[in-house]
This record gives structure tokens, sequence and C-alpha cells, in this order.
């Protein structure tokens, strides 16, 4: 193998040194300040994002404070609209149940003062329904017939002793 040759090693080291130091002087200058650049370049960037990010994360907190505050001033707008509600709703029952009481107070008086004149007429007519049986009750036992008024005042005096 030509390599091996021990004739050949100052050649082969020179061309090792001058390829190295070519090498060494292309990847210094050249391969490294660019991949530093790109590595510059995409830590601005990164940073850039996360700064951008950043931004957008106060603006996202500053709206969702916006709108909680404007679901708070809502919830209490439509609490105080509840409240008027249920107040002239709770007014208008209110009205209606006084109405309805009035009507309903004036139609028992009006049942009661019909029962007190049924009540009336239902003694009158049970005074002289009584009056009536005990003429015939007399007339049919005694064989009597008994004057009216003095049947009247006898069952006058009955219903005032029940009474």
């Amino acid at each position: 193998m030509p390599q091996f040759d021990p004739s050949t090693f100052a050649s082969q080291l020179f061309w090792l040194v001058v390829t190295f130091v070519a090498l060494y002087w292309v990847v210094a200058k050249i391969g490294i300040p660019r991949i530093g650049e790109v590595l510059d370049q995409r830590a601005r960037v990164i940073q850039d994002d996360l700064d951008r990010a950043a931004q957008l994360k106060a603006e996202t907190d500053q709206a969702i404070a916006t709108y909680e505050a404007a679901m708070t001033a809502a919830r209490d707008q439509a609490h105080d609209h509840m409240r008027g509600v249920q107040a002239e709703m709770k007014a208008a029952a209110e009205t209606r149940t006084a109405e309805l009481s009035a009507k309903v107070t004036k139609q028992i008086g009006e049942a009661e003062a019909r029962i007190t004149t049924a009540k009336k007429a239902a003694m009158e007519s049970l005074t002289s329904i009584a009056a009536e049986t005990a003429r015939d009750v007399v007339g049919k036992l005694a064989e009597l017939t008994p004057s009216g008024d003095a049947v009247d005042a006898a069952v006058a005096r009955a219903l005032k002793e029940t009474r």
C-alpha cells in the first residue's frame, strides 16, 4: 500500500497539514460564521415569537378582563331588570288580588243577603205550614175547627220556645 511507504511520509504530512489548515480556514472563516448567523437568526426569531406570544397573552388577558367586566355588568343589569319586572308583577298581582277580594266580598255580601231573605221566607212559610198542619191535625184528631189567630199564636209561641 503506497500510503504506508516511509519515503512518502513527508509529502503526505505536508499535504495533510496544508489540507487541514485550508479546511480549518474555510470552516473558521466561512462555515462557523454562517452557522453562527443561522443560530443567531433562529434565536432572534424565537425571541421575537416569545415576545409576540407574551404581547398576545397580555392582550388576551386584557380582552378576558374586559369581557368578564362586561358580563358582570350585563348580569347586574339583568338582575336589576328582573327585580323591576318582579316588582311590577307583584304590584299587578296585588292590585288584581285586591280587585278580586273586593269582588268576592261583594258577592259574599250579596249571597248572605239572599240567604237571609231565603231564611226569612222559609221561616215565614214554615210558620204558615206549621199553622196549617196544626189546624189539620186538630181538625182530624179533635174534630174541632180552631180559629186562625189562635193557631198562629200557638205556633208562634212554640217556635219562640225552640229558638
